[in-house]
């Protein structure tokens, strides 16, 4: 038996023929749900992309104890157990986050790999101007990725491009092993991830007029000056990029024909999150609520044992399911600690998976569906969380050491084999996700989510399914803190209604209580003190207390101003930036 894996990055579902998009013509992926089972009910788990990742190795959620970082010494991972029970695991990937700091030890755990450079930023090439800017201290300083301009310099026709280079390494391996048994391959591209890099031959069905400033690389921030010119050019970039995507996913079909794979190939294609293009009023990822555009995501499979092809299954599924699907198909027992379920059976008998499923950001909200209700429970005001690891690492750095100067020991969680963790306070961020609020949305009646939903006794149910599984995931103690939660037993309707009232105004300063508030205003407040020194805090607060001593509303317009008071010229514009995104509350 053999399985594949073609897996995206930043896949959104609604721009896929098999989802009901139609104008976007990807007739590959249509031919994928003509030979596999679609999956309906798939939603994310730990946010964003290493998050995932780790997620599909370990078949548990992470984002309750860690935000992205490596795989953990006592971390079980799915390649490297189909290695060491006979199974060989290849990976091809041009995803650039597994040789930075907070992802280079996930490829080591497969058999074999290939990276293929040039994605994003990645810094790989180098010409004299990118040496230049960083005489001036250029790089990170501005606006310009030097190192994306960079290495376009030298991926100027289709078959240099990463996402070309991954699928031909891929499909070369299965041209060589074809006739091999017991292989796992894993073919990631970074692919539709920003920017929307591509040739002109997959720009043609898009053709557009526009003479706006936005390229190919959408802002991680709230839709502000931007027009909705702006917005349809963003989305045919993305869709340019899609139809690549949808070009090479054809090719790994071919050869499952050629090759008649089908007799004996477990295929999987699927992607870590979604990516919002104007919806909601916000562009990207990461910094608004995990609203279905990025959490509800596409997924494909076709299980050779069951030969089933051009069904439908609405169970609720999530990506750690994917590594005990792979496990069970090679006859591999399970590890006590992925909380995945195989989808063999589901796929097979249309078995049920699961009730609820969570997801989120290590730094936000927590959230839970049933498929018809999405709740998003948001942090409270004045509690703390912490990084439990062994492996210090973000993205692309080190723990600092003055992020580490208090760590303590933690002890064991039932996952960690017997090791305690460092346990080391965490950052929130750019910006606060108590912003938002707490959230109800019936997604069945309103799949947008458009409208909020106020009803405390929906609100209850579904969270206290989120305190049993955040139990089950041997939650820290603080997390549920965190969240208003009791450490024992449930939360009642009363509380979750007391706690709603005081979602703003106990954000607001003691001697300005008297006054109305808009929501953006208090937003602004609560980031912006958040930067400064502790002894600075009254006086700012001070500040702003005479500037609207006359004033019976206080608005968004009118913290601008007092940012403008409080700050020198040289910080008043990061200062604004940070305002402008905690003036979001939706």
């Amino acid at each position: 038996m053999k399985a594949i894996m073609v897996m995206f990055d930043s896949l959104n579902r609604e721009m896929l023929e098999p989802y009901g998009c139609e104008w976007i013509k990807t007739p590959n992926f249509d031919r994928l749900r003509q030979e596999s089972v679609t999956f309906d009910s798939n939603y994310v788990a730990s946010m964003p992309c290493m998050p995932a990742r780790r997620d599909l190795h370990t078949g548990r959620y992470n984002f309750q104890h860690r935000s992205w970082g490596p795989i953990e010494p006592f971390d079980d991972s799915m390649p490297e157990l189909l290695k060491n029970n006979g199974i060989y695991t290849h990976l091809t990937t041009d995803h650039k986050h597994y040789w930075e700091d907070g992802g280079a030890t996930y490829h080591n755990r497969y058999s074999s790999f290939e990276l293929h450079r040039g994605q994003e930023g990645d810094n790989w090439k180098v010409l004299p101007e990118l040496i230049e800017a960083t005489h001036q201290c250029l790089i990170g300083n501005s606006q310009r990725n030097y190192y994306d301009e960079v290495n376009r310099k030298f991926l100027d026709s289709e078959e240099k491009m990463p996402q070309a280079q991954t699928f031909k390494s891929g499909l070369d391996f299965i041209d060589a092993n074809h006739k091999e048994d017991n292989w796992f391959l894993q073919i990631e591209t970074f692919d539709p991830h920003e920017p929307f890099f591509s040739q002109e031959i997959y720009k043609k069905a898009f053709e557009h007029n526009y003479d706006g400033t936005l390229g190919d690389w959408p802002p991680y921030y709230p839709i502000t000056n931007e027009t909705s010119k702006d917005i349809e050019h963003m989305r045919y970039e993305y869709a340019a990029l899609i139809t690549m995507c949808d070009f090479y996913l054809g090719k790994v079909l071919d050869k499952m024909d050629e090759y008649n794979l089908w007799e004996d190939t477990l295929l999987i294609v699927n992607t870590d999150h979604g990516f919002l293009l104007g919806e909601h009023d916000w562009w990207s990822k990461s910094i608004m609520p995990v609203y279905e555009e990025i959490a509800h995501t596409p997924l494909f499979i076709y299980d050779p044992i069951s030969k089933i092809k051009k069904e439908r299954r609405h169970q609720l599924t999530q990506i750690i399911d994917l590594p005990v699907t792979l496990l069970d198909f090679f006859n591999i027992k399970k590890p006590k600690d992925m909380q995945g379920v195989s989808l063999l059976s589901t796929i097979a008998n249309n078995s049920p998976t699961r009730k609820h499923v969570l997801f989120g950001y290590h730094n936000a909200h927590t959230n839970i569906t049933d498929g018809e209700w999405v709740y998003m429970r948001a942090p409270r005001e004045g509690t703390e969380f912490y990084e439990y690891t062994l492996m210090p690492t973000h993205m692309s750095s080190r723990f600092q050491p003055s992020e580490m100067i208090n760590l303590t020991l933690q002890e064991p969680f039932k996952f960690t084999k017997n090791l305690p963790t460092m346990k080391i306070k965490a950052n929130i961020g750019l910006t606060d996700p108590i912003n938002f609020g707490s959230k109800l949305f019936n997604i069945k009646n309103d799949p947008k989510q458009q409208h909020e939903i106020l009803d405390s006794s929906q609100e209850t149910e579904m969270a206290n399914a989120m305190i049993k599984l955040m139990k089950e995931n041997d939650c820290p103690p603080e997390r549920l803190t965190r969240f208003g939660f009791p450490q024992e037993g449930t939360i009642s309707q009363s509380l979750i209604e007391k706690q709603r009232k005081e979602e703003v105004q106990v954000r607001i300063p003691e001697a300005l209580k008297s006054k109305k508030w808009e929501r953006g205003a208090v937003n602004i407040y609560c980031d912006i003190i958040r930067y400064l020194p502790e002894e600075h805090v009254s006086t700012v607060t001070n500040i702003l207390i005479s500037s609207v001593s006359n004033k019976e509303l206080i608005t968004v317009q009118e913290m601008f101003t007092w940012i403008d008071t409080v700050f020198p010229p040289e910080q008043s514009p990061m200062m604004k930036y940070i305002a402008v995104l905690s003036s979001r509350f939706h």
